[in-house]
């Protein structure tokens, strides 16, 4: 009987919802965008241009592995072990090796996508090695030694190689390998780093050609030039060591930050000690500079988290690349960039001119981080080849901060690169860090025209195939618009589950609009789906309006300083758009109200912007011309009495608290008295006050606003949801709509109210209307959503963890299923249900679900997008140089390695075995080819023979008899030739006989 009465009261006859029932809703749950995770590691791999990010395990989702391609193409793979975190991925061929905390290692398969073996080592593994071409991957155990893992074989090889840092030091019985990296011309050379020191170990001979040993005589500073240690040896802790480019040298990482060059090629010594700031640290009485900013203080160098020696295209031009050592005093973090230039010519250089390049390096530069960022590892991206431990030309290198976060930058330069359609949208999200999240449904063809132009590099994600998924035409794109730290907003399709016709990711960047980019926080936005602009609310009180267009200043920054803003006034941002962007959204104009943060703003589809302020003002921003129509605020409203109100409020009880407001709709509708429609502006405050606006025509030409009612709620307005008495559908503010009203078009319209604690259904703008109370749970989210273009039902999401439909008008609660164990509750209130029912929540602080309430309770399904290339190919590994090869170094080939580490007793693996395959058929193609070419050109000669006429045939037949006489000829002057040698070797066949009867007879005579 109550649903009766609610109909009645709210004024709406018919049955809104009729056909929802509770079986109709079930969550489907569609898909994934982001990150589960802190990210702890990165891999590419050039060849199939993929990349791979692995995570840690939290209470927001375990470890667990992203491979990421082109456009949309992303795969999950999850590890065996529970509550393992990924420490180490490497690309090996068409497999992914993983290390995880656990010290499991890990293969997976990119073609089949799935986890291919685990195995557990007998100890802790603390370092991982692979290489392209091999089937093994080394791991460096704790104890010193070293183990392969056949990765075609899923086991272990029979090949191990002993602790060999017993050799310099017997009282080393624990020397734990922090690092392992192959020759890089050579694979049967490796590099082994122990805590102890370093030590280069040969395949072929199966011995330590050389060890290396970085140790401080007395009086030497050291890396972290620590006074009290100055007067003892000491012998720094290894943490990482590498190759150069071509092994003629070696760089070692040490835990004081000192980084040291060796000679490998004669006798093994150290050419240089320095930092990124000091050289020569390994001197006695070499002075530094780690004094602290106060008297009697040093400056604390940051540790060195990762070292990589990177190449040009000529292998001899080389860069170092840095991360960490730094002081922590330094005004200016980010990665060093040591520019070596060529290396100097070995055999003819000096050992102090060897000293001198590693002193002073030919350029040496920080590529900067954003300000508190400290990159604790990076990920080189080389253009073609995996070798070179995958530092050969790279184009760009993404750095990974301590936050978790991503920063891409060019290499060399360090410029940043913005993610967008650059690395996956779920990278996004991390880069930086997502904060809040908007949707509005914009027309199909309107989104697929909305495509930016912007300068952009070469591509990094080039790998992989999407899955073929149906196309919904005839629907309105969800289009999300994420917010991030550093003030920019992205636009992108999150779609249905289906084919995304426009993949493409569109960027604002509101600091730039600003004209600052410091204290950039963006509190909230709004998208009108007809006109495409987009209006944006910030902390610091600004609000900011962004339109469609082409940006006049692209390709060049601001000549001058930017103008300020104009306080409580409309000031032209036009020229702040950014330089990269030729057409998109470009800022149109800001309006700085110095009134607090923006706490609710509404972009309309007619060319109305109204805004709310924390300390109570509402401002409406005609954007024709463009100008502010009208300024008002909530407390003259707020303290007046109505008769229409649902709970009576004294104007001291009203005034005690703070109002400001918090949600702002516009509308076309009659107003309960009115035979007309009018274009109206619904205000709701923190306080529980809606009021009602009209929009008019000015006999000016521009528009005035109107009070003309509110009514007081019990809570704080959250939703505001217009709607047409006779379909449900939405009363919007469209452009249809606003030019009807010149025919007199009449919508009977409500307004569906939500506040945590009720839900509201009534006439504006002072009727009492229809409510209802929730009892034992508030309402975090809420919005009017459609099912078949017919039926409306109200969706919200509850604090109890639970998604429920109520129906319209009568408020009866049709259906409730739960949703907390997909959706954070905590962070409910930042979801987004759109009019489609779908639900757009936060799984964890960077990632996102995309759920369907009309669906029949699907679990989220598999990736089908391909991964692996197989026509991709692994560029041939460099080998030894011409010199090295002349002078007796012999070149190990993988096939060695293969037998060297497998033993003899090995069967032929997976890869040898599809490469003979492979190499038999491509012979049999050629022969095929080949007898069909012959037989073709045979078939050709004989048609051509049987068509020639006799003359034709005459000067053929005296060519064939010349060559005839020709051939005769040559053959008659070999034969000459050879019965002229043969008469030689005759002649010289009897004197030998002759003289060898004299000699005979001669030595008869004498007794011989």
């Amino acid at each position: 009987m109550a649903h009766l009465l609610r109909g009645k009261q709210a004024g709406i006859q018919a049955d809104l919802s009729a056909g929802i029932t509770p079986d109709l809703f079930n969550i489907d749950d569609i898909g994934r965008f982001g990150i589960n995770s802190q990210i702890a590691c990165l891999a590419y791999d050039p060849v199939q241009s993929l990349l791979a990010v692995g995570t840690k395990s939290s209470q927001f989702g375990p470890g667990q592995i992203y491979l990421f391609g082109q456009k949309r193409v992303q795969v999950t793979l999850q590890l065996r072990a529970g509550g393992a975190n990924v420490q180490t991925l490497q690309f090996c061929g068409e497999k992914l090796v993983c290390l995880d905390s656990k010290h499991d290692i890990s293969v997976f398969s990119l073609g089949l996508k799935r986890l291919l073996a685990s195995h557990s080592p007998p100890g802790v593994v603390t370092a991982l090695c692979s290489d392209p071409m091999l089937d093994y991957a080394l791991l460096g155990m704790q104890t010193g030694d070293i183990l392969a893992y056949d990765l075609d074989r899923e086991n272990l090889a029979p090949f191990k190689i002993p602790n060999l840092w017993q050799e310099v030091d017997q009282r080393a019985r624990v020397a734990p390998i922090v690092s392992l990296q192959f020759h890089p011309r050579d694979i049967g050379t490796l590099l082994i780093g122990y805590t102890h020191g370093a030590a280069i170990y040969s395949f072929k001979l199966n011995k330590a050609l050389r060890f290396f040993q970085y140790e401080l005589p007395r009086g030497a500073p050291g890396g972290d030039g620590d006074p009290a240690q100055m007067n003892v040896v000491r012998r720094p802790r290894l943490t990482q060591a590498v190759w150069h480019p071509t092994g003629t040298f070696i760089m070692t990482g040490h835990e004081d930050s000192s980084i040291v060059f060796w000679d490998t090629l004669k006798d093994g010594r150290m050419l240089m000690a320095r930092t990124i700031g000091d050289t020569n640290v390994a001197s006695p009485g070499a002075a530094i500079g780690n004094v602290g900013q106060t008297m009697g203080t040093l400056a604390v160098k940051e540790p060195l988290f990762r070292l990589s020696w990177c190449a040009n295209q000529d292998p001899e031009d080389t860069a170092i690349l840095i991360a960490g050592g730094q002081s922590t005093q330094s005004p200016t973090k980010g990665l060093t960039l040591f520019d070596m230039g060529r290396t100097p010519n070995f055999a003819t250089s000096t050992w102090d001119s060897l000293s001198q390049y590693f002193e002073t390096p030919k350029r040496q530069r920080i590529l900067p981080t954003p300000p508190g960022a400290e990159v604790v590892d990076f990920c080189l991206i080389p253009r073609t080849t995996p070798h070179f431990a995958g530092a050969h030309d790279p184009i760009a290198v993404i750095a990974l901060l301590s936050s978790g976060e991503l920063l891409t930058l060019t290499f060399p330069s360090g410029m940043p690169i913005s993610p967008i359609n650059q690395l996956h949208l779920s990278l996004t999200y991390v880069h930086p860090f997502v904060k809040r999240i908007g949707v509005a449904q914009i027309g199909r063809e309107r989104w697929l025209g909305m495509t930016e132009r912007r300068a952009q590099g070469p591509l990094i994600l080039k790998g992989g195939v999407e899955a073929p998924r149906h196309l919904r035409r005839h629907e309105s794109r969800n289009i999300a618009q994420t917010v991030h730290a550093d003030g920019t907003i992205r636009l992108w399709d999150a779609g249905y589950g289906d084919e995304i016709e426009n993949d493409k990711v569109l960027q604002v960047d509101v600091a730039r609009a600003v004209g600052r980019f410091e204290n950039v926080h963006v509190t909230q936005t709004s998208l009108a789906p007809a006109s495409g602009e987009l209006a944006v609310g910030l902390r610091s009180g600004e609000l900011v309006i962004f339109r469609w267009g082409h940006n006049r200043n692209a390709a060049k920054e601001p000549s001058t300083a930017a103008r300020p803003n104009q306080p409580r006034a409309l000031t032209s941002v036009i020229d702040r758009a950014e330089p990269s962007l030729t057409e998109g959204l470009t800022p149109l104009t800001l309006f700085d109200q110095q009134d607090g943060p923006v706490t609710a703003v509404r972009m309309s589809e007619v060319g109305f912007v109204a805004a709310g302020f924390e300390g109570g003002s509402i401002v409406v921003v005609d954007l024709r011309g463009p100008a502010v129509i009208f300024t008002s605020s909530v407390q003259e409203f707020s303290k007046s009495q109505h008769k229409g109100s649902i709970r009576r409020r004294t104007s001291n009880a009203a005034g005690s608290k703070p109002d400001w407001a918090t949600c702002i709709e516009f509308s076309i509708m009659m107003l309960e008295g009115d035979d007309y429609s009018s274009i109206l502006l619904h205000v709701g405050t923190n306080a529980g006050h809606l009021a009602t606006f009209k929009v008019l025509p000015d006999p000016s030409g521009r528009y005035t606003v109107q009070y003309a009612g509110s009514v007081a709620l019990e809570n704080k307005v959250m939703l505001i949801a217009p709607i047409s008495t006779d379909s449900g559908k939405p009363a919007a503010a469209s452009p249809i709509a606003m030019g009807n009203l010149r025919t007199g078009l009449r919508v009977n319209g409500a307004l569906v109210t939500v506040t945590p604690t009720s839900i509201h259904v009534s006439r504006p703008p002072t009727s009492k209307g229809a409510h209802k109370s929730f009892d034992s749970f508030f309402c975090d989210c809420a919005s009017v959503v459609q099912l078949q273009d017919h039926s409306h039902a109200l969706v919200g999401l509850f604090g109890d963890g639970n998604a429920r439909a109520y129906s319209i008008p009568a408020l009866r609660e049709i259906a409730s299923t739960k949703v907390s164990d997909v959706l954070d509750v905590r962070r409910f209130g930042e979801a987004v249900i759109t009019p489609s029912g779908h639900i757009l929540g936060f799984t964890g602080p960077s990632e996102m679900a995309l759920l369907s309430v009309w669906g029949t309770g699907e679990k989220l399904p598999p990736s089908q997008d391909t991964l692996f290339n197989p026509q991709a190919l692994i560029p041939p590994r460099p080998t030894i140089s011409t010199v090295q090869w002349v002078t007796g170094t012999q070149y190990i080939t993988p096939a060695d390695m293969d037998l060297l580490i497998g033993g003899p007793d090995r069967p032929p693996s997976k890869r040898m075995i599809a490469q003979a395959q492979a190499e038999e058929q491509q012979r049999r193609q050629a022969g095929r080819a080949s007898a069909s070419s012959a037989n073709q050109a045979a078939a050709t000669a004989a048609a051509a023979k049987g068509e020639e006429g006799y003359w034709a045939y005459m000067q053929r037949q005296v060519q064939e008899r010349t060559e005839k006489l020709g051939m005769m000829g040559d053959s008659m002057s070999n034969l000459e030739q050879n019965s002229a040698s043969w008469a030689e070797d005759v002649d010289k066949y009897v004197s030998k006989q002759k003289r060898g009867l004299a000699t005979g007879l001669i030595k008869r005579q004498f007794g011989f």
